[in-house]
C-alpha cells in the first residue's frame, strides 16, 4: 500500500478487474497500449479472467474510478478494499463453502467426524491469510478441488472431471492436483469388469475435460495464436527457479548449491520437472491400483506437495494446495497433527506476510483458527466418548498410521522451539550487513525440513492405504466384523 510504482498484490487485483470490464476478451493476454503486461499483467488462466470481469462489474458499480481504464492504477481507497473484500466473501460462500460442505459430507461419514473436516476446512489460518489478507481469490480453486475430488469419491467421476477442469482453469497451480485425479479416476475406470466399461469410462471423463476447456477458452480458440499468447502469460518459465523466499528443496538447497549458476534456465526447468514426476509417481501408482476415498486424499496431498517442494516457480502461497487434502484427510483423523501442519505452513510464508503488514493478523488469525479446530476436535470427542459405535468407527479412521502421541507431542515442542528461537532471534538481533536476509532463509529451510518430514510421512500413509485396500485383506476384515 502506497508504494508506487507497483503497490501490491491489491493493486494487481484491482488492475486486472480493470482490465476485464474494459477490454474484450482476446485482448486480456495481449500487451497494448491500455494494457501494459509489464504493470501487473493478467497472468492466471481464463477463469480468473470471468472472476475479475464479474468483481469488476460489482466494484464499478459502486465505485466507477476503481476501476477506470489506465487512470486508475495506484488506486486504494478505504471504500475500494471493502468492495474487493465483499467479493472475496462472497467468493468463499459461493463456491468454498459448499464445496466444504460436500468433502464433509464424503470424506468425513456425516456426523461428527463430518464437522471435524468442515471446521478444518473453513478455518485454515494460511487460507484465510492469503485470501483475505494478502487480496487472493484461492477458495475458487481450492474449492473447485475439493468439490471435484468430493465427486470422485463419490463415484461421479464425469462431475469430478469438470470441477476440477474448471478449478485448473482458474489458477494454473491446479496442476499440482492433476497427477491425484488422473490415477484415481483411470484406477476407477479401469475396476470396470468389461472392456467396453473401462474404456467408455475413461472416453467420458477426457469428453468432460475436453468441453469444459473449449467453452472456457472459445474466445481465445476462435482467435489466430490467441490460445497460445495465453499459454505464454500463464507459464512465464522465463521468471527464474523460484521467487522470493519459499520453503522449497531448491530454495532452501540454494545456500550450498547455486542451481542458477551451475545450469542453464532450461535445463533448471527439466531437472524440476522430472524430479517432481519422480517424487510424486509413487502415491499416483499406489493410488491407481487401488483408488479409495482415502488414498484419493493422500494422492493429492502428496501430489501437491512434490510440486511444492521440487517443481519450477514456486510461490509461497502454494502450500496451500497440499493443506487442503490434508484438512480433509486429517481433520477428522488427527486433528492435532494438522494443526501442527497449519503452523508451519503460515511460518514458512512470514517473508511474504511480514512485508504486507500481517504480523498481528497472522498470530490472531493463526490463534483462533488452532483453536476453532480443537474446540471442535473435543466436543467430537467427548460425543463420541458417549457413542461406542462412533468411537470405533473413528478409531479405526485414524488408527492407520496415526503417529504415537508421544511423538507428536516431542515433534510439536521442538518444532515450536524452532520457530521460536528464529523469530526471537530476529526481533532482537538485526542481521549481519553482509547477510541481510539471513532470518527469511532460515524461517524458509527450517520449514522446508518440516514439509520434508511430512511429506515422508503421507507417502508412508499411502503406502499403508495400499496395503490396507488389497482385496485378501478386505475380506479378512469383513470376516473379522
Amino acid at each position: 500500500m502506497n508504494t508506487p510504482p507497483r503497490f501490491g498484490d491489491y493493486e494487481a487485483q484491482r488492475h486486472w478487474m480493470e482490465v476485464a470490464v474494459n477490454l474484450p476478451a482476446t485482448e486480456w493476454y495481449r500487451n497494448s497500449s491500455a494494457n501494459d503486461l509489464s504493470y501487473w499483467g493478467l497472468d492466471y488462466p481464463p477463469l480468473s479472467g470471468y472472476q475479475s470481469w464479474l468483481c469488476g462489474r460489482y466494484v464499478g458499480a459502486f465505485e466507477p474510478e476503481a476501476v477506470q481504464l489506465v487512470a486508475s492504477r495506484g488506486y486504494e481507497s478505504p471504500s475500494s478494499k471493502r468492495l474487493l473484500r465483499q467479493t472475496v466473501l462472497a467468493s468463499d460462500a459461493a463456491v468454498f463453502l459448499p464445496a466444504a460442505l460436500a468433502a464433509a459430507a464424503v470424506f468425513g461419514g456425516g456426523g461428527s467426524q463430518g464437522l471435524l473436516v468442515l471446521v478444518a476446512l473453513l478455518f485454515s489460518p494460511a487460507a484465510v491469510l492469503i485470501d483475505h489478507g494478502h487480496f487472493q481469490y484461492n477458495c475458487i480453486g481450492l474449492g473447485l478441488a475439493a468439490g471435484g475430488a468430493a465427486a470422485a469419491a463419490a463415484g461421479r467421476g464425469v462431475l469430478a472431471s469438470l470441477l476440477f477442469s474448471l478449478s485448473l482453469n482458474h489458477k494454473q497451480m491446479g496442476l499440482y492436483y492433476a497427477p491425484a485425479f488422473f490415477a484415481f479416476l483411470l484406477g476407477r475406470c479401469l475396476q470396470q469388469p468389461t472392456l467396453g466399461g473401462k474404456v467408455g469410462g475413461v472416453l467420458r471423463l477426457g469428453a468432460a475435460v475436453a468441453a469444459t476447456f473449449a467453452v472456457v477458452w472459445a474466445p481465445w480458440l476462435a482467435a489466430p495464436g490467441g490460445a497460445l499468447g495465453v499459454l505464454r502469460r500463464i507459464f512465464p518459465t522465463q521468471r527464474g527457479l523460484y521467487e522470493d523466499y519459499v520453503a522449497n528443496w531448491w530454495c532452501a538447497s540454494s545456500r550450498l548449491v547455486k542451481w542458477a549458476r551451475l545450469l542453464p534456465q532450461p535445463s533448471l526447468v527439466k531437472l524440476c520437472g522430472a524430479t517432481t514426476l519422480a517424487a510424486l509417481a509413487p502415491a499416483g501408482v499406489l493410488a491407481a491400483a487401488r483408488p479409495t476415498p482415502r488414498a484419493l486424499l493422500l494422492c493429492l496431498a502428496n501430489s501437491a506437495m512434490a510440486f511444492f517442494l521440487f517443481s519450477y516457480q514456486v510461490h509461497e502461497k502454494s502450500i496451500l494446495l497440499p493443506l487442503l487434502p490434508l484438512a480433509m484427510l486429517l481433520g477428522g483423523e488427527q486433528p492435532g497433527l494438522l494443526c501442527w501442519a497449519n503452523a508451519v505452513a503460515v511460518f514458512s510464508m512470514l517473508p511474504l506476510l511480514k512485508k504486507d503488514g500481517l504480523a498481528l493478523a497472522t498470530a490472531g488469525a493463526t490463534a483462533a483458527c488452532h483453536a476453532a479446530i480443537q474446540l471442535a476436535a473435543g466436543m467430537v470427542g467427548s460425543k463420541q466418548g458417549s457413542s461406542n459405535g462412533s468411537g470405533k468407527r473413528s478409531a479405526a479412521a485414524g488408527s492407520l498410521g496415526a503417529l504415537p502421541p508421544a511423538w507428536l507431542a516431542a515433534g510439536w515442542r521442538l518444532s515450536l522451539a524452532g520457530c521460536a528461537a528464529i523469530l526471537a532471534a530476529s526481533a532482537v538481533a538485526p542481521p549481519p550487513p553482509k547477510l541481510p536476509f539471513l532470518y527469511d532463509a532460515l524461517t524458509v529451510t527450517w520449514a522446508f525440513l518440516h514439509f520434508a518430514a511430512l511429506f515422508a510421512y503421507t507417502n508412508w500413509l499411502q503406502w499403508l492405504e495400499f496395503r490396507s485396500a488389497a482385496p485378501g485383506r478386505r475380506a479378512a476384515k469383513r470376516k473379522q466384523a
